[in-house]
């Protein structure tokens, strides 16, 4: 058995990062900027009211002073001509400054009658003018690799970009094996589950930034499981749920041998998901999981995820981590790294006492993957221990 970071780096080399194609912007959410944009545009392009009222030469802003009214600026429509001593613009949040001003007195401050306005004593000493380039001036970048969030393609139309570079997204083709398995909806015989795995893990992966192709099911035989492989053929990564042990229905690696593949390992020091392996199948990357259901979502997070931002050209890392104290006493560990479910509370970190690997309902009560090295000494209530958020 190795160790899960010897595998992470023999998972790393199998893989490398997407081409770069280009979307609509307003495709772009979730997706990940291949490499930075430049803005095409200061924002704003011009001196901008940040309040609604009038616009004045700052001199002879003071209490009391009066100004005549010689126009209007609006959003989208500004006044052409500057402001002189002694006469104001009344102004609108966005318009743009007159040439001349450089201070909003907000209409709260002003008393006005006819085309008249008086300054209150009670004069907010704040100008209300958004500088031109305030916000990012052209030329400014948004550097990439990055996920693409909401506030990031708001960001990208304000600098007037519609077409963004993004990575492609890496076709990952999902497949469940076993002749227990029936998929959701169907009517499963007396010996037989349903194929949850598959479901989870497609979920995941489109989460992450990947498109997921479930592949009929592969049954318990070499005829079968070789079929549904060459279904796989324009996959960028193979993803295999169950078979990967050592059992006489275990077939996934002596078919997956026989077509051709380069195994990189098999079996990891780690609880829950020992029997797992990776390699190359007909040059397509390859990961094997096991086929309890907590399992192999754990697998996913630990290594799929993982392997995905790689080839999303987010560079090579392990599932991010965080410390929490703990909210309970936990025994010592035994030889393998175990990431316990667990739950995030007010009191610090929780691992749930059924730590089964075949409990789908407590991982859906679980937020964390609370991560014990192997041997690792028993903890008490307080100590720092890392996690994986989920």
């Amino acid at each position: 058995m190795i160790s899960v970071d010897d595998a992470l780096a023999q998972i790393f080399d199998l893989v490398h990062p997407m081409p770069i194609e280009t979307v609509a912007l307003r495709l772009a959410a979730g997706r990940v900027l291949a490499q930075s944009v430049a803005a095409r545009r200061d924002q704003p392009p011009f001196r901008a009211s940040a309040m609604d009222g009038y616009a004045v030469q700052a001199t002879e802003a003071h209490p009391g002073a009066t100004f005549e009214v010689i126009g209007e600026a609006a959003a989208g429509r500004g006044y052409g001509a500057p402001v002189r001593p002694g006469t104001c613009v009344r102004i609108f949040t966005g318009a743009p400054v007159p040439h001349g001003a450089d201070r909003v007195v907000i209409q709260e401050d002003v008393i006005r009658d006819g085309d008249r306005i008086t300054l209150r004593e009670t004069l907010d000493p704040a100008t209300y003018v958004r500088p031109a380039g305030g916000d990012f001036a052209a030329g400014s970048d948004v550097s990439g690799p990055r996920y693409l969030r909401p506030n990031d393609v708001a960001l990208l139309a304000a600098m007037n970009i519609s077409q963004v570079p993004v990575a492609r997204r890496p076709i990952v083709a999902l497949i469940a094996t076993g002749d227990e398995l029936v998929m959701p909806g169907e009517d499963p015989g007396p010996d037989q589950i349903i194929a949850s795995n598959t479901f989870g893990l497609a979920a995941m992966i489109e989460a992450a930034g990947g498109k997921a192709h479930i592949l009929p099911i592969a049954r318990d035989n070499a005829a079968s499981l070789t079929t549904i492989f060459a279904m796989a053929n324009d996959a960028d990564l193979i993803v295999t749920i169950g078979g990967a042990s050592v059992g006489d229905h275990d077939l996934v690696a002596q078919v997956a041998e026989t077509l051709g593949m380069q195994r990189a390992f098999y079996k990891i020091a780690m609880r829950p998901g020992k029997p797992l392996m990776a390699g190359r199948l007909l040059g397509i990357p390859m990961i094997g999981l096991p086929g309890n259901p907590v399992s192999s979502m754990v697998c996913g997070h630990i290594f799929v995820l993982p392997m995905l931002r790689a080839m999303l050209g987010l560079g090579q890392s392990r599932a991010p981590r965080k410390t929490a104290k703990l909210a309970q006493n936990i025994p010592t560990n035994g030889p393998r790294e175990h990431y316990m479910r667990a739950r995030l509370t007010d009191a610090g970190i929780a691992p749930f006492d059924r730590q089964d690997s075949a409990l789908l309902s407590i991982l859906a009560g679980a937020d964390a993957l609370l991560i014990r090295p192997a041997g690792d000494k028993a903890r008490q209530i307080g100590d720092e221990v890392a996690y994986v958020p989920i």
